[in-house]
């Protein structure tokens, strides 16, 4: 049997199965492939049994020609969501409904589901064009492919499948709402707004019941709590460059209430600290620095709690490769600068000890008032929660601010054009799901980046 791929060339299908033993026939080996193409596929193939239930693929399923027609209304109507319609060469669908029930229809559908769904839940989006994204979504673990098409091909609710991917998140809608209301014609307004629908399609569906939430260009953190605004915090990020702050999803384990602050060699030894609080004690306890020289003569310099330290009075304990955290600074007027893009790459954050005593209280960690006595003992103190909360360290560039008003941010990291870029060229196929970019363990510098 032969039939006319995705990509407008022809594939072979060749059904090789063993006497009693069925071999599946998956989607993408055909609408992936410009060559020609020989695979196995289960004979006859007349039910929507799935059998292999991987994420990545999906076994072709049938298709009748109202759910094909659905699936065709589907891709029609697409470019609401922020996806281009042509990417799915509905032309293509709609020449093999008119050819009825076949085989070769059952690819056809089954493999431009496959794409819709790999689209809509997981972004267009390609990793090498997500810049400095380490954010792995679970979303195709949750929602595998495959049972998405057993379930809309069942329920003969296509539509309503493929709709309930999309992220519901009222960001999401906002910027839907825009796109639907911003002329053909406003291409560059077009464009910024499909590449931030898209960054929320990199994000987990379900951020959960209580997270923190930060974007980058905004300079705002978020505490939200079923969807709803808590509070708002003000922030300052990395600098743009190697210091640049990284795209997360990490868990707060605990809240470091007096923090200390190990102050890294390229400070220690690079810009002679070391020497100095050796060899002036009265104003390196005026600074709240101890120092010890080891046996290989390395210089240690550790900052102790207090009104000078780096980090401030508190620091969320969020363990990861990069070595990012959320802290306080001493340096609070910092926050009202209108640039705040200053730092080694960890997030400084406003009243930081108001969050610091509600994430330990929403945690479970401690009570209001063994909070406020932890702080005011001055020691250094670690409270570790029991229920933990994520943290998304995002970057949009046109999103709602904490009124509620659709507003455009500065692209200070230059990340939007990668993922422009990628919207303009055609889909690709077999995506990565986590990236290849090198992990750059941020060395936080409070003291020297915030002059």
């Amino acid at each position: 049997m032969r039939f006319v791929g995705l990509s407008g060339a022809l594939a072979t299908v060749a059904v090789m199965a063993a006497p009693g033993m069925a071999q599946t026939l998956f989607a993408q080996d055909i609408l992936e492939s410009d060559d020609a193409a020989e695979v196995t596929a289960t004979p006859g193939l007349q039910s929507n049994e799935i059998v292999q239930e991987d994420p990545r693929f999906a076994a072709v399923q049938h298709w009748s020609i109202d759910n094909a027609n659905a699936l065709l209304a589907v891709i029609e109507g697409i470019g609401a969501e922020g996806l281009d319609p042509a990417d799915y060469r509905p032309d293509l669908l709609r020449e093999e409904i008119a050819n009825g029930e076949s085989t070769a229809l059952n690819i056809r559908a089954s493999g431009v589901f496959v794409w819709l769904v790999e689209d809509l839940r997981d972004g267009r989006t390609p990793m090498e064009s997500r810049r400095q994204w380490f954010v792995v979504d679970p979303d195709p673990d949750l929602m595998p492919t495959g049972s998405l098409m057993t379930e809309a091909l069942e329920n003969g609710d296509v539509a309503g499948v493929v709709a309930s991917l999309a992220p519901d998140h009222a960001d999401y809608a906002a910027l839907r709402e825009a796109l639907a209301n911003t002329p053909e014609e406003a291409t560059d307004r077009r464009r910024i707004i499909r590449a931030n629908m898209d960054r929320w399609r990199w994000l987990p569906r379900d951020l959960g019941g209580q997270y923190l939430i930060t974007n980058v260009p905004e300079y705002q953190l978020r505490l939200m709590v079923n969807d709803r605004i808590i509070s708002t915090y003000r922030t300052i990020v990395g600098a743009p460059g190697r210091t640049a702050t990284p795209q997360l999803a990490e868990t707060v384990e605990g809240v470091v209430f007096n923090p200390t602050w190990t102050v890294p060699q390229s400070i220690v030894r690079g810009e002679g600290l070391g020497n100095r609080v050796l060899n002036n004690p009265q104003w390196a306890r005026s600074q709240g620095y101890t120092a010890t020289r080891g046996a290989n003569g390395w210089i240690s310099v550790v900052q102790q709690p207090g009104p000078t330290n780096s980090l401030g009075e508190m620091k969320l304990d969020m363990p990861n490769a990069h070595a990012i955290f959320l802290h306080d600074t001493p340096q609070r007027h910092l926050f009202d600068s209108s640039n705040r893009a200053r730092s080694h790459g960890c997030i400084r954050v406003e009243r930081a000890l108001e969050l610091a005593m509600t994430v330990a209280i929403l945690g479970g960690g401690a009570t209001r008032q063994e909070a406020v006595d932890i702080h005011v003992s001055g020691d250094y103190t670690r409270v570790p929660v029991q229920r933990t909360m994520p943290v998304y360290i995002t970057y949009f560039t046109m999103g709602l601010d904490s009124e509620g008003n659709l507003r455009s941010y500065e692209d200070i990291y230059g990340r939007d054009a990668p993922v422009l870029a990628s919207l303009d060229e055609p889909r690709q196929g077999n995506r990565a799901r986590a990236t290849s970019e090198e992990v750059i363990e941020i060395v936080e510098d409070a003291r020297t980046t915030a002059s």
